[in-house]
Formats: structure tokens, C-alpha cells, sequence
């Protein structure tokens, strides 16, 4: 649905370097699809666009992002990895400011630099990641907190993280990401769709990349009690691994599906009896959100920001409690009353989360470190 009004399309705004590295990645994650969401929502809103990477052309040109710049030798993570230590070099790419979307920060120049900080989870649980991805994300953190002009993040809880970290309250945008989805009936097609990749309702759904802070070992332990009272029902995963070791999921009722496509993540959603999000550490909790747009009810760590996107309008369980999630699971697919009330509540909480809003907001936030830069209060040396 386009709710996006003419004169945001016409409207004259900033022109932005985007670096979307992320999207080159084995695993482009959370971050890869905040970025293609920038893509997408940013010039329908006056956004003019020039994207930027590090890696294969024919990956950046088949996926057609726009006026794209190929930077070349060294590629990622060589590069990096210069820009971490040695600040080069430079981005020689159009824009008015550059923005980098992840925690790999390009130099700045002359021109202002915009920084999405989704968590700090390397810094609350660096037992949860590898020793040179706590090492990397901390000096791109250092770098965003000196050289940043303004700072993105997703939600209250990472602002108030970064403010616990030394940042400038002053320089910090809290902007959420949006959902287009809205619910529906389960048609023919969407269980077509299911069956492409084989799986068969009833399921609990975990979506996300496959790391140590996800928690599913919990879920994998509260699944396996669920299952005593309800030997129909598995468990699917729709993910690919990241960093970090997790458990083996070859326990009879898991179906690992790796990487699926957005029509195929659209029906699993669609048909989960329960979308769950064990995560001891979220800096916004998209699957979440994606699930409540669609209907779908939610059964969610208590943890990070998770209740501030959730509310209540999913169940929120100790991240650790084996037994409380085994009763939340249980409880969705046994309360008929329970499972229609989060499936309203949900739908209507997620509504007020709109690709349009966060669009408007990042350009907002564009404008602002523009004018901060040039009027020399961006304190950043």
C-alpha cells in the first residue's frame, strides 16, 4: 500500500553516500535488511542516493542499488580494516553527508557522518561473540562516538545504552524501523509457498540469524516440554548461521531452513502458530514486529528492547526460563481467547511502525547534521 504523499517525492532533500557492504556479506542479517530498506523507502521521501562498497560488482549491479560506486581494492574486510586504524581511505563518492548503516566506519572527510548503532551487545555480552568481532565493533564504536555528527538508533533502549557509553544525548536520533505487512487470510498460495521449502503447520517459528545471543538453546529445551503435551508441533528455523557457536538443531522436530526468500519468510510468518524471539540481546527485535503486523502471536524475551517493542502485545518470558517458556508456547496454542487477543493486539501495536515515518525521520536527521556540520556544532574532530 502507498500511503507516501506527492509532495514528499518532489520534495528537494539531502544527498547521501550509503554504504551497503552489508548487503555483500555471507550474512547480511538485520543490518542487510535495514539497508535495503534505506534503498527502497529513503528517495520516495526526497532522498537522493548514492551507494557505496567494497566487494563483488555483479552482486552490487544484479541487486540494483543506486548510482553505485564500486570502491575496488582492498576489498572488505582488508578495508575495514584500514578504515578503522588509519582512517583511509578517503570515499571519493557523490553526496552531502556519508551514512554508514553498520559499525564498519568509513572516513568522514570533510563532510558530516552519519552512524546507525543498532546494540551494544559486544559490549554487555562479548562472551556471546569472537574476540575480533568484539575488537572490531568496539573501535567502530569509538570512531561513531569522535567522529559522528549524528547517530541512529532503533529504539529508547540503545539511545540510552550509547548515553551510558559517553555519546551526546544531543546527537542521538531514536528512529524504529517500519513494517509494510498487514494481516490476511492464509490463501492457497501462501501454503503453496510452505510447501516449497516443505514444511507443515502447526510450527513455532524462530527467525534471525543463528548466533549465541539469539538463545536458542532455550527455546530448543522449552520445544522439546511443549512437545509432551503436543508431539504435532515442531519447531522451524528460518536463519543462517553468524558468528559464534550454536547448538546443533538436529533434534527430530526442528526444520533448518537456512536462508529464505521474502515470499517464503511472508507464509512461514503467516501460518506460525507463535512467532518466538528468545534473544538475551536485542537492539530492536524486527521479527517481532514482523510477526505482530502480520497477526501472528509473539512470545519474546523480557530482555534489552524487546518489551519496548513488544509491550502488551505478546508474552514476555525470562530470557533463561526454560519453564516460563515451555507455559507462554503451551498457552498460545492451547487459549483460543489468549491467542485471538494477541493476535489483535499485536496487529494494531505493529501499525504504528511505518516504513513512511522512519523514512521521514532519517531525512530528518540528515538535515540535522548537515546544518550541524556547517554551522561548525557537530564537536566532532
Amino acid at each position: 500500500m502507498n500511503d507516501r504523499p506527492q509532495d514528499d517525492r518532489d520534495a528537494d532533500g539531502p544527498s547521501v553516500a550509503l554504504h551497503v557492504g552489508q548487503l555483500l556479506q555471507r550474512v547480511p542479517g538485520g543490518i542487510g535488511r535495514y539497508t535495503r530498506a534505506l534503498i527502497r523507502e529513503l528517495p520516495p521521501v526526497g532522498v537522493q542516493l548514492h551507494t557505496f562498497a567494497a566487494g563483488d560488482p555483479s552482486v552490487a549491479v544484479a541487486a540494483g542499488f543506486p548510482d553505485f560506486v564500486q570502491l575496488g581494492h582492498p576489498y572488505a574486510p582488508v578495508r575495514y580494516e584500514l578504515w578503522h586504524r588509519l582512517r583511509a581511505p578517503r570515499i571519493r563518492v557523490d553526496g552531502d553527508l556519508i551514512h554508514a548503516p553498520s559499525m564498519a566506519i568509513p572516513p568522514k572527510g570533510d563532510r558530516p557522518l552519519v552512524v546507525t548503532v543498532h546494540d551494544v551487545a559486544f559490549l554487555r555480552h562479548p562472551e556471546l561473540f569472537t574476540k575480533r568481532g568484539v575488537s572490531f565493533h568496539r573501535r567502530g564504536l569509538e570512531l561513531t562516538r569522535r567522529d559522528a555528527t549524528a547517530v541512529i538508533t532503533p529504539s529508547r533502549f540503545t539511545h540510552d545504552e550509547l548515553v551510558r557509553e559517553g555519546f551526546d544525548p544531543g546527537r542521538i536520533h531514536v528512529i524504529p524501523h517500519g513494517i509494510a505487512a498487514e494481516p490476511g487470510p492464509i490463501t492457497d498460495d501462501i501454503r503453496r509457498r510452505l510447501g516449497w521449502v516443505g514444511v507443515d503447520p502447526p510450527f513455532v517459528l524462530f527467525v534471525g540469524t543463528l548466533e549465541p545471543r539469539k538463545g536458542l538453546p532455550i527455546l530448543l529445551e522449552a520445544m522439546a516440554a511443549v512437545r509432551c503435551a503436543h508431539p504435532d508441533v515442531t519447531l522451524v528455523v528460518s536463519g543462517q548461521p553468524g558468528w559464534g557457536d550454536v547448538p546443533e538443531l538436529d533434534a527430530p522436530f526442528v526444520r533448518k531452513l537456512g536462508f529464505t526468500d521474502n515470499d517464503v519468510l511472508d507464509a512461514l510468518y503467516r501460518c506460525a502458530v507463535l512467532v518466538a524471539v528468545p534473544s538475551r540481546y536485542e537492539g530492536f527485535g524486527l521479527p517481532a514486529l514482523e510477526a505482530m503486523a502480520r497477526g501472528t502471536p509473539v512470545v519474546a524475551s523480557n530482555a534489552a528492547s524487546l518489551p519496548e517493542v513488544v509491550g502488551d502485545a505478546g508474552i514476555l518470558v525470562e530470557p533463561q526460563d526454560v519453564a516460563g517458556w515451555a507455559e507462554a508456547i503451551g498457552r498460545v496454542i492451547e487459549d483460543d481467547d489468549e491467542r485471538v487477543r494477541l493476535q489483535v493486539a499485536g496487529s494494531r501495536r505493529a501499525a504504528g511502525y511505518t516504513w513512511l515515518s522512519s523514512a521521514r525521520a532519517h531525512r530528518a536527521a540528515y538535515i540535522a547534521a548537515t546544518r550541524a556540520s556547517s554551522s561548525g556544532q557537530d564537536g566532532t574532530g
